[in-house]
């Protein structure tokens, strides 16, 4: 299973979380399984978003669209999302 992991900061939570479930749709014709959303203790602006696509390049191909830039600025994404692409490790 490949996961990928993006961390952001947001001027207003409650707008930034409207324009993410609008988009579910469009994440899963990309190859999206889900998603769990996590937000800082301290600062609830702070937001990391664990996915799990099912294949590395679709997951890519939709991470690096410009579809997508605008709908973080849309969203109130402020500054560039760190992204990090992890894939499952199976032999522990």
């Amino acid at each position: 299973m490949v996961h990928i992991e993006v961390h952001h900061k947001v001027k207003d939570y409650a707008q930034w979380k409207e324009v993410f479930y609008e988009q579910a749709k469009i994440r899963k014709e990309s190859g999206s399984k889900g998603a769990r959303i996590f937000r800082d203790e301290k600062d609830p602006n702070n937001v990391a978003i664990l996915f799990e696509w099912d294949e590395m390049a679709k997951a890519r191909t939709f991470f690096e669209s410009g579809f997508l830039q605008h709908t973080l600025e849309r969203a109130g994404v402020i500054g560039k999302p760190e992204i990090f692409f992890e894939v499952e490790k199976t032999d522990a």
